[in-house]
């Protein structure tokens, strides 16, 4: 009797992320000098953000509304006492040597954000709720630009540019509560559309206005204790997350399956050759040697503040996709797609309220529309010529069957462009659509006359000729016929 091979061991991964945000208030952290980005290097500096002997910090204001309403908006509890840490942090681009953030007291704790999983074989939703250990005020460091060329080391020196140094941030940590890179992926673009529906931040990977690093560990399944956490960094895409992500939990499972130990280490995202690879061992928060901020006072927010600054919250895109599905009738899919971006969300709203259906709102603005942006990448729908009450114009003529919608879709580029009233285009052009049985039947009548040989085989069973038929009554009719109407007509004539 032989024995049963030894059933494969199953793992789960266990994964957090740290986002730094970085915040679109016109200065920084503690000083004036601008944030603006892609400006000369070290042009955008000051004593404060250099830290030069005898300068003091000032908080901005903006700073804390902003860290504020982003804690509400994730519904974490707001601290109505804390304070500013000194975190050592010896680095070529950090000019002061250590840099202010916040340790024990952070402004915000406890919260959670919902995510949207998506099964694109069968269009089901499934939502979970990761939950948000931490947010917390910080000042960026500068950046190193590495130059020159090197066998060995890839560089033969480094320049630094402080213009980023006291740039304010937001970081986020997540609770360990992920376990694919698809959730990953999913908490991080959910976390950014949160943010640009503030105001907060614009959320720009490629800029570095928002930046994740993902904390990952794998454990047998049903085991309770974590594994060896390693970090990943560098990651500029949402994309880029879920294949980091991907390519660790298994290099961390063939590790573990090989009896190879893993090290708690920082390691990068190579794009290149897709794949992990070691940076450093990683410190511990011991090694920071974090102690309060002696320059800067507690920051205390009250009751009456924080109600203000809550009456100020717009509704977050979770809130417009339970609204769009259950009191207009989108799919999750469309919901999904119109509160990507809120500008988007808007305009549908708008063209809602100037009196278009939901449905063919949503498919006008998903579709041509979408698609003219795309192809137009320095336009934002906030530039276009067309307004929403003129699409809703436009879906209205559609609706009450003044117009086809081929017609409708050879007026929409002259919209788009030059915006207008689409009722006044198609009266100025003689579009209407055809509706007159009698004129109708005439142009059938053509139609069927022109085309003996189609005639003859659609009589002899071949009836998908139907769809061509009517495709020549279009034709003859500059696409001016009523759709429904001519296919009655068709098929009662075809079929007598």
């Amino acid at each position: 009797m032989t024995s049963a091979a030894p059933a494969k061991t199953q793992y789960e991964a266990v994964i957090g992320l740290e986002t730094h945000c970085q915040l679109n208030t016109a200065t920084k952290i503690f000083s004036t000098s601008s944030t603006k980005f892609g400006e000369p290097p070290n042009t955008l500096i000051d004593p404060v953000c250099m830290g030069l002997p005898g300068t003091l910090p000032v908080l901005n204001q903006k700073v804390l509304e902003y860290a504020v309403k982003t804690g509400l908006a994730l519904n974490c509890q707001i601290a109505s006492y804390s304070k500013f840490d000194r975190k050592q942090y010896f680095y070529p681009d950090l000019p002061k040597n250590y840099q202010i953030s916040q340790y024990d007291l952070p402004i915000a704790e406890h919260g959670w954000l919902e995510i949207e999983l998506v099964d694109k074989e069968t269009s089901t939703v499934t939502r979970k709720r990761i939950g948000i250990t931490r947010l917390h005020m910080e000042e960026d460091a500068g950046k190193l630009v590495h130059g020159g060329s090197d066998r060995l080391a890839g560089s033969t020196y480094s320049l630094v540019d402080y213009n980023r140094a006291g740039v304010p941030l937001l970081e986020i940590v997540s609770e360990p509560d992920i376990r694919s890179g698809q959730e990953a992926a999913e908490y991080a673009q959910e976390l950014r559309r949160i943010l640009q529906y503030l105001g907060v931040s614009d959320g720009n990977m490629q800029e570095g206005s928002l930046r994740c690093d993902v904390n990952i560990s794998v454990r047998p399944a049903g085991q309770q204790e974590f594994g060896t956490k390693v970090e990943i960094k560098n990651m500029n895409s949402f994309n880029a997350i879920q294949r980091a992500i991907e390519y660790e939990i298994e290099r961390q499972i063939e590790a573990v399956e090989s009896g190879e130990r893993i090290i708690q280490e920082t390691r990068l995202w190579e794009e290149g050759s897709q794949r992990t690879i070691s940076m450093r061992v990683k410190e511990g928060s011991s090694d920071y040697r974090y102690f309060p901020e002696p320059d800067l006072g507690p920051i205390e927010v009250s009751s009456e503040q924080l109600e203000d600054w809550r009456s100020q919250l717009p509704e977050l895109p979770a809130q417009k996709r339970h609204h769009y599905e259950t009191e207009l009738g989108l799919s999750a899919y469309d919901a999904r797609v119109l509160t990507g971006d809120r500008a988007i969300a808007e305009y549908f709203e708008a063209t809602i309220a100037a009196g278009a259906p939901a449905k063919p709102a949503a498919n006008w603005i998903m579709g041509e529309i979408s698609a003219h942006l795309n192809s137009n990448t320095s336009l934002t729908i906030n530039d276009l010529p067309l307004q929403p009450e003129s699409l809703a114009e436009l879906i209205g003529l559609i609706e009450d069957r003044t117009i086809s919608n081929a017609a409708a879709k050879n007026i929409l580029p002259e919209l788009l462009e030059k915006g207008g009233s689409a009722k006044a285009i198609v009266e100025r052009d003689g579009l209407g659509q055809i509706s007159d049985q009698g004129a109708l039947e005439t142009a059938i009548a053509e139609v069927l006359t022109e085309n003996p040989k189609e005639l003859n085989q659609y009589r002899n069973g071949k009836t998908k000729l139907l769809g061509f038929f009517v495709g020549q009554v279009m034709k003859k009719t500059g696409g001016r016929a009523d759709p429904k109407l001519t296919n009655q007509l068709l098929a009662k004539k075809l079929n007598s």
